[in-house]
């Protein structure tokens, strides 16, 4: 129990420089009202208090509005006293800060945390999940597409100089089936259209950082519906199969310069998003799931001290939790995967979240590395000592 609450504090209208900061005069009253608050949750509780501290009490409340001597404010004290030990840990200052005045400010203030932690933390897991899935794609897209142009430049050559025939007029090779070759542009030309197509969706997560090659044949409302159809065509061209593919090595040449620009954009943007999001999922998200492990253990912490009366305002600790909790979490996101067990492990931000909600056990963990950075060394001086 702080015994300094029930002392008036020094003020300028004192005569003494020199007094301490506390004079030895108690706030009776205020010693009274703790006292009370203590029997009647003691009655409430149905815990049996001895004659002699509840009418110490009692008449200390009596006296309150008169005077006060010695042997009163001397019962009072121990009777104070007395209480205080046998309800711990519920005090008087607890009772007062469980009721609903003071609890709501402190709900309030923890619900407002956890929804502007969950917001970002929300909106960059969609992200990075979305920008993880879409480049998983666009590499493998790109990895099947250069496996395509190299078998189909083996088997059909170039325009300028076809297998066999002439440019004019190529023919297959023999031992090729066309229906295969065909099937196999078509994929080409697929796989085309499906990189450049994520690649733009992904341009679109970095805010359109990276130049479309093929910007200035896309849909545009600025433009007339024949400049539009225009573009269209031209697209159709570079990135469509020709009808009844007259010149398949043509139509070859005609794909692989399209999907030189298209893989250099995407492979452009893959960059981008790589280092963007990576930052991202590195430094920010671990913070952030640091700090939402702090809010759900100090609301934890709070319902269970409001069901046993112990709660008490401390806004200091509070804050000193949440920047260990952020430091913490910036230390996670400089790990990779923790290992729990052979096969099994844990990805940092589930870590920082437990950090979070957990700091003692993070310290801990930190000491236990410490001890097992330092015994080599130790072991080391005690060999060569022994020698």
């Amino acid at each position: 129990m702080d015994l300094l609450k029930w002392f008036r504090p020094k003020t300028e209208s004192d005569p003494e420089e020199n007094d301490p900061p506390w004079k030895p005069d108690p706030d009776f009253p205020r010693a009274v009202d703790d006292a009370m608050r203590l029997l009647v949750y003691s009655a409430e509780t149905g815990r049996s208090v001895d004659d002699t501290t509840r009418t110490s009490i009692l008449r200390a409340k009596a006296a309150t509005s008169g005077g006060w001597d010695d042997t009163q404010a001397a019962s009072l004290l121990a009777a104070l006293t007395k209480l205080a030990d046998e309800l711990k840990p519920v005090t008087a200052e607890s009772l007062e800060a469980s009721a609903d005045r003071l609890t709501k400010p402190t709900i309030k203030t923890l619900r407002l945390w956890a929804c502007l932690l969950a917001i970002p933390i929300f909106l960059f897991s969609v992200l990075g999940f979305v920008t993880s899935s879409i480049s998983s794609a666009i590499r493998t897209d790109i990895a099947t597409a250069n496996e395509l142009v190299v078998k189909l430049r083996g088997e059909l050559g170039t325009q300028a100089a076809p297998t066999k025939g002439t440019p004019e007029k190529p023919e297959l090779p023999e031992g090729l089936n066309e229906g295969d070759v065909i099937t196999q542009l078509q994929q080409y030309a697929s796989t085309i259209r499906a990189i450049d197509a994520r690649s733009r969706q992904l341009n679109l997560l970095v805010l359109s950082a990276e130049q479309d090659p093929y910007a200035k044949y896309r849909w545009n409302r600025k433009l007339s519906g024949k400049q539009n159809e225009d573009n269209q065509k031209t697209l159709k061209e570079m990135f469509q199969l020709p009808v009844g593919l007259p010149n398949m090595p043509l139509a070859l040449d005609t794909l692989t310069s399209t999907y030189q620009d298209v893989r250099s954009f995407g492979q452009d943007v893959l960059d981008l998003v790589s280092v963007s999001y990576g930052a991202i999922t590195t430094c920010l998200l671990p913070i952030l799931y640091a700090l939402l492990g702090t809010c759900a253990y100090l609301l934890r912490s709070f319902e269970e001290e409001l069901r046993t009366l112990t709660f008490t305002p401390s806004s200091r600790a509070n804050w000193a939790r949440f920047l260990i909790a952020g430091i913490g979490g910036a230390v996670v996101g400089l790990f990779g995967n923790f290992s729990i067990t052979e096969g099994a492990s844990i990805s940092p931000l589930a870590i920082a979240f437990l950090v979070g909600y957990a700091v003692d056990v993070f310290f801990s963990f930190l000491e236990g590395m410490m001890q097992s950075l330092t015994r080599p060394k130790s072991s080391a001086s005690s060999k060569a000592t022994a020698t």
